[in-house]
């Protein structure tokens, strides 16, 4: 067969790393989700009752965070899990808790040093 029979073709380009997939040793690919503009990283220090727990953010401010509706079923969260926090606009002694990491992911994030600014005491 001749290449005009067969059409045109495009190079298929191999796609480039983005911030958040990394090879692990074994040369699997490890995705992570990470914070958002606007997002922070925290720990939960404590939990307060109902659906609210005491969380220390990346930027070092304690904040007194909930877990919406949406979430409550799916969060299990205890004194010292590694949260995504949103703080709220109008008030930024206050957030909401909107993703809860693996212990995987919190292995993944220490290697890389996202969790230098987070203390491990209480």
């Amino acid at each position: 067969m001749k290449e005009s029979e067969l059409g045109d073709f495009e190079e298929v380009k191999e796609e480039t790393k983005t911030e958040e997939q990394e090879l692990d040793e074994q040369g699997v690919l490890i995705r992570i989700k990470l914070p958002r503009k606007g997002e922070l990283l925290g720990r939960v220090m404590q939990r307060l009752g109902g659906n609210r727990m005491d969380v220390k953010a990346t930027d070092g401010k304690s904040r007194n965070c909930r877990v919406p509706g949406r979430f409550k079923r799916r969060f299990w969260l205890r004194p010292g899990d590694i949260v995504i926090i949103v703080p709220w606009p109008d008030d930024n002694d206050k957030g909401d808790i909107i993703f809860q990491y693996s212990k995987n992911a919190i292995y993944q994030l220490r290697k890389r040093g996202f969790l230098n600014n987070l203390s491990d005491e209480f």
